[in-house]
């Protein structure tokens, strides 16, 4: 039977020493840890005092198996797909509702891709929906609807990287496998007291990590490190007196938030565009797909000029305008690598050539959040 309570309850530490209080029988119990130097991990003691606690704490999450089940290669892919740049709470949710619609692989293969953007809305990182698709459609037509279990077919598919595909042959086939996500890259930076900043560490970090992959139980092992992560080695206020491996941790002696190291961040440059929002006689908008390759790829939006780091005049959509008129307010988004201020126009036209929609219906198309943004900012100024 499962013990379904937090990692707070008990189980009491005192804070920064090594020594662990135990209720055992309704008896608080008190018991010594030895704190092993730099270049003692005992291995199977390491992996013996983790996993006993993922047994007790582990978080019950709907992709994956319960004791006995066999993890489901599909789940287990869109899950770490869905996750990637996403929080493990906003993720339930999308995820539940994509296994609603595709439950099978070949589903999700032969549905149309504007399908898929539209249940990926408010995810972001629409790539990854795409490639999500793309992968889908192989897997049904190269391998009969079976999840390649070898790490070279994996790395051959779209959107499966390095990490993706430890976590699938880890935790899908219980293949040994070196899985680190930024919840294990914090806890082996901690664990080791790496004092190579992020992201030149990388190779580091991982090369600690391969060296205490578990080889028994490899799925098991990678998620008791994500819960680690997530609930105990937290980036801020870790709970270290918490840990079941804080004996072993180099930097439970410091401040584990020094860990990781990380080098200073760059500052994200602006980029300016303008954003057109043109009705026709009747009321609807028009709105376009964009092109297949760049951001937000493939995804229908309003017209824009292009996105430039210098404030210019941008260029203008090929349908013919009149009665233009600028938001005084205009919209701003933040993407992974720069932020973007846009102009918004609103503009009428008689031209008939394109995709022209109601603006109530505008729900009905794979709208990204930067158009949602722009939307609301029209519908804003006419309430």
């Amino acid at each position: 039977m499962v013990d379904h309570r937090g990692p707070h309850e008990g189980v009491k530490h005192l804070s920064r020493l090594n020594l662990l209080y135990l209720l055992k029988n309704d008896n608080l119990v008190l018991r010594e840890i030895p704190l092993y130097s730099k270049r003692m991990i005992p291995i199977p003691k390491y992996h013996q005092s983790l996993l006993s606690w993922y047994g007790l704490y582990q978080r019950q999450l709907p992709w994956r198996s319960l004791p006995g089940q066999v993890p489901d290669p599909y789940h287990v892919w869109v899950s770490e797909i869905m996750l990637q740049q996403t929080t493990v709470q906003t993720v339930k949710e999308y995820y539940l509702n994509f296994l609603k619609k595709w439950p099978k692989i070949e589903n999700l293969a032969n549905a149309p891709l504007d399908d898929v953007f539209h249940m990926w809305q408010g995810l972001g990182y629409y790539r990854r929906a795409r490639n999500l698709h793309k992968c889908a459609q192989m897997i049904h037509q190269e391998y009969k609807d079976t999840f390649p279990s070898e790490e070279k077919a994996l790395l051959s598919l779209p959107g499966i990287g390095p990490y993706t595909a430890a976590a699938i042959l880890s935790i899908a086939f219980n293949k040994p496998a070196t899985v680190v996500d930024g919840n294990i890259e914090r806890v082996m930076a901690r664990l080791f007291q790496i004092e190579t900043p992020l992201p030149k560490a990388k190779k580091e970090i991982q090369e600690k990590a391969a060296s205490l992959t578990f080889q028994d139980s490899p799925g098991d092992y990678a998620q008791a490190l994500m819960d680690l992560g997530s609930s105990i080695c937290t980036p801020k206020s870790p709970a270290c007196s918490m840990c079941p491996i804080h004996n072993f941790c180099q930097a439970f002696k410091k401040n584990p938030e020094d860990f990781p190291r990380r080098a200073p961040k760059k500052i994200k440059p602006t980029r300016y565009g303008t954003f057109f929002w043109i009705e026709n006689d009747k009321g609807d908008v028009l709105i376009e797909k964009r092109p297949d390759k760049g951001l937000l790829a493939g995804m229908m939006g309003f017209p824009t000029s292009s996105w430039k780091e210098i404030q210019e005049q941008n260029s203008r959509p090929e349908v013919r305008l009149i009665d233009e008129e600028s938001l005084e307010k205009g919209v701003r988004h933040t993407f992974t690598h720069f932020h973007l201020i846009g102009e918004v126009i609103i503009a009428k036209s008689r031209d008939t050539d394109g995709l022209w929609v109601s603006p109530k219906n505008l729900n009905n198309y794979a709208l990204p959040t930067l158009m949602k943004k722009i939307r609301n900012a029209v519908q804003e100024v006419r309430q």
